[in-house]
């Protein structure tokens, strides 16, 4: 139980690290496409935790 736990918050933590990572690449006119602006990649990247 407690190693499902910790894996499960390891792959949280990839998954906003990834989203972090792909999400900064974009260019600011891309993300705008998109319909984000850049400070709000974090929040994204957060909310794709869950």
């Amino acid at each position: 139980m407690f190693l499902a736990y910790i894996l499960s918050t390891i792959r949280d933590h990839l998954r906003y690290r990834q989203s972090i990572r792909e999400l900064t690449k974009l260019s600011d006119r891309d993300l705008e496409d998109v319909g984000i602006s850049r400070h709000e990649i974090d929040t994204i990247a957060s909310n794709a935790r869950a």
